[in-house]
């Protein structure tokens, strides 16, 4: 799914927790949350990523549903993982990667670069939707010079779709009230108020009252192969590959859509959400064992047998 899909849907469990702590917003919410429609899914089998031609680089191809797949070849790749909100020290980053201008007009640098953010957007932070935003500029302005900007959920996004707010920030609820008031206010698309909002988060911040009302939030896969580089938050493991990684991405996809405590919903694909060894939790390789290495070993012999032998 699309980053501002999973924004709609947490907000929204964010909002639905907000209420129960004071019933006398009931009201203003109803009216907020009927007048704001979730953005359309939209997945295409084959895409092509971005117009932008160079005779020497194909163009960016992304395939499975939901996208899984991405060709990419001849491009340079770069990861960042765990922004957590932090707005400032995400422009270091990707100014660090050579991707983000740093004359704080937030333009894309990075030419036919490839930028893959690895997960954790959210918690900690007060700055989620603003990064959000950011990241969805940057992919547009990329596709126009031959690169792009791919996205795939860690374990912090799948704990907001579940209602685990236990790392949200204060100032990350504020920032979800000041962006509702000012979809209320923007008078074009959807689309376009979501990739504004890093223009915009600054006034609204110094407007904001101290009333507190909410909104919504988006989605993203939870794996993504790139030629001979796989890219997820946590870990793959074999037992992950043999699960199918479109598999995992289409079954939390429809988790995190379909969500709601109150109702009988999809059930939690585990294997990829939940546990010490699921593709968002994982932190085996962080350990520098023989076990890790032979899991390494064993999972990209699975997805790339012929880069193996």
């Amino acid at each position: 799914m699309c980053s501002h899909e999973l924004f709609a849907v947490a907000v929204q469990n964010r909002w639905t927790q907000f209420l129960r702590e004071d019933g006398n917003r009931e009201v203003m919410a109803a009216v907020s949350l009927g007048s704001l429609s979730l953005p359309p899914l939209k997945y295409q089998k084959v895409a092509v990523c971005c117009s932008y031609v160079n005779g020497s680089l194909r163009p960016i191809t992304v395939s499975g549903n939901p996208p899984t797949f991405v060709s990419a070849s001849g491009r340079r790749i770069v990861a960042v993982g765990d922004l957590h909100g932090d707005l400032s020290k995400t422009r270091l980053a990707l100014e660090m990667a050579g991707v983000l201008s740093s004359d704080g007009q937030d333009l894309w640098i990075g030419g036919e670069t490839v930028l893959v953010q690895l997960g954790d957007i959210l918690d900690r932070g007060e700055d989620e939707i603003a990064i959000l935003s950011l990241l969805r500029s940057l992919d547009i302005q990329a596709k126009s010079t031959g690169g792009a900007v791919f996205q795939v959920n860690g374990n912090h996004e799948t704990m907001n779709v579940e209602g685990d707010f236990r790392y949200v920030d204060p100032g990350a609820f504020d920032e979800c009230i000041d962006f509702l008031d000012y979809l209320d206010e923007y008078k074009g698309t959807w689309d376009d108020a979501f990739i504004g909002w890093i223009r915009a988060t600054k006034w609204w911040k110094k407007k904001r009252t101290s009333e507190s009302y909410w909104t919504r939030w988006n989605f993203l896969k939870v794996s993504a192969l790139f030629d001979d580089w796989i890219f997820c938050h946590g870990g793959l493991l074999p037992h992950h590959v043999a699960y199918g990684l479109e598999r995992m991405n289409k079954e939390v996809s429809f988790w995190m859509r379909d969500f709601s405590e109150s109702s009988d919903g999809p059930a939690v694909p585990f294997i990829a959400t939940r546990g010490y060894d699921s593709i968002v939790w994982n932190r085996l390789y962080s350990r520098d064992s023989a076990d890790a290495k032979y899991q390494i070993l064993q999972a990209c012999s699975l997805i790339l047998p012929n880069k193996m032998t």
